[in-house]
């Protein structure tokens, strides 16, 4: 039995997709809140790319809009990592790539938009990205130890050739 809450979010009947609006220009823009281990992964891959999902992630979900992106970063990540850190990356891949998934709608309609790439797509997307991945916000919780450049949104400690 599905918990009360669960279904007060997430109805069973509500429609949970939107069709893509019209779209201007040829790319899409991205965002993808990450924690500090996923950002040093995806430095040394020359932010060109993010990193493989573990086994008990079957999809990679990137938002569609800054302000879920921050929410999930400083809510989530800064809260919950381990380190207490989160990052908004942004990215952008052409339309015709962005389009092949629906806008899953995960809360409210408005804000909590996502795009589900399977997990066994993540390379093909990957592949698809204009590069480089930007770190463009940082968010830390309070046992966060490390120092996060101001203006880049980096670790301190992250190998400056990686850095975009």
């Amino acid at each position: 039995m599905t918990p009360d809450w669960l279904e007060t979010l997430f109805p069973s009947n509500a429609e949970r997709t939107l069709p893509w609006p019209e779209t201007q220009g040829e790319t899409v823009t991205l965002w993808r809140p990450v924690g500090e281990l996923e950002l040093r992964l995806i430095a040394r891959s020359g932010w060109q790319a993010f990193p493989p999902r573990l086994p008990d992630q079957p999809i990679f979900y990137p938002v569609l809009n800054f302000a879920y992106a921050e929410e999930i970063a400083r809510e989530w990540n800064a809260k919950r990592n381990t380190p207490t850190v989160g990052f908004v990356t942004e990215f952008a891949v052409p339309v015709s790539v962005a389009t092949r998934y629906e806008i899953q709608i995960v809360g409210s309609a408005n804000t909590h938009q996502e795009l589900w790439i399977p997990a066994e797509e993540l390379d093909a997307f990957n592949t698809a990205i204009v590069a480089p991945i930007r770190v463009v916000a940082h968010y830390t919780g309070e046992r966060y130890e490390g120092q996060i450049d101001p203006d880049t949104h980096l670790p301190s400690d992250l190998d400056k050739e990686t850095t975009p």
